[in-house]
């Protein structure tokens, strides 16, 4: 069974039987221990040894730590992610949240904690639809700087839809829909969020389990909006962006404006050469959305994981 917290119980169900069903999810949640049980009984149907398989595998372990920590429960967490094939993760997570229109993930996770600033929010989404349709949303997320986490998925192509040209591909890649090749310089994400007055901005490697553990551990405890870019390999699509392991070296975490802004330089998401710097590349502190609202701040750390059955069935 997976919960769903995040939303209010079925309309059709009964205050007594939504209260039932709240108590049955808290203790399935307390039960979690093991990345195992934070999965579910849905088929994964991604491509064999697509690396969305490693990344459900770190954000599983990163979740089963911070619980076996006693720093957060399953209860504390959840999710939204978009369209595409990253998005199935919705399906293989039992976590609450909420399945996305394209490019709209940020501000539902956004909508998530004004409902609830105590929750630990994950999105998942990719490069297609967050630089697309998604870019005022991503641009304005850091302005607001929620306090939750963004990972993105960035393989340069639109894979669900047969390999689409997305907003990070490079120049001269052919593809059904653009078939003389891609014309414009792709976007620089890193530079763009710098740009925008980001409080943390993280890389790493989708074939890096640990990093990626060590990553979204950082990326969760920072308190404001946390953007980590994943590079990745699609197995099937704009096959000539992939095997940029070799470019890739770890870097210690940094607080330097002024080095960001050359890390953020070394890698154009275009050429072949040059290195791509993997680990914290920015973090600083600003006060969050819910600490600059004193409706939101007076919440915080308040025990309003519980939704209120009975106001929310209430009539009048």
């Amino acid at each position: 069974m997976k919960p769903n917290l995040t939303t209010s119980a079925n309309s059709g169900a009964s205050p007594a039987t939504s209260e039932a069903y709240y108590k049955r999810s808290v203790l399935q949640a307390k039960r979690t221990t093991s990345a195992s049980e934070l999965g579910t009984s849905e088929e994964v149907t991604w491509c064999p040894g697509c690396p969305n398989h490693m990344i459900l595998a770190s954000v599983k372990q990163t979740i089963t730590n911070l619980i076996e920590s006693n720093k957060a429960k399953q209860t504390d967490f959840a999710i939204t992610t978009d369209i595409g094939c990253h998005a199935k993760i919705f399906d293989y997570l039992n976590l609450s949240g909420i399945y996305c229109l394209h490019g709209r993930s940020i501000p539902t996770a956004i909508g998530m904690k004004l409902g609830n600033p105590n929750l630990k929010v994950l999105t998942f989404a990719g490069d297609g639809a967050t630089y697309s349709e998604g870019m005022a949303h991503f641009i304005h997320a850091f302005k607001h700087n929620t306090n939750m986490t963004l990972i993105l998925h960035d393989n340069q192509s639109f894979s669900l839809t047969t390999g689409q040209p997305t907003p990070t591909t490079q120049q001269g890649y052919i593809s059904k829909s653009q078939t003389l090749g891609v014309q414009d310089r792709p976007f620089n994400p890193i530079k763009l969020a710098l740009a925008a007055n980001a409080t943390f901005i993280a890389r790493t490697s989708a074939r890096d389990i640990k990093h990626m553990v060590e990553i979204f551990t950082k990326a969760i405890n920072h308190n404001g909006f946390s953007f980590v870019e994943i590079i990745q390999d699609c197995l099937i699509f704009n096959i000539e962006s992939n095997n940029k392991d070799e470019k890739m070296y770890k870097i210690p975490d940094n607080s330097e404006y002024k080095k960001t802004q050359v890390l953020a330089e070394e890698f154009d998401y275009n050429s072949k050469s040059g290195k791509i710097p993997i680990g914290i590349i920015y973090q600083t502190q600003e006060r969050t959305l819910e600490e600059k609202w004193p409706q939101l701040k007076k919440k915080l750390n308040q025990n309003s994981n519980k939704p209120k059955i009975k106001n929310l069935f209430k009539l009048n």
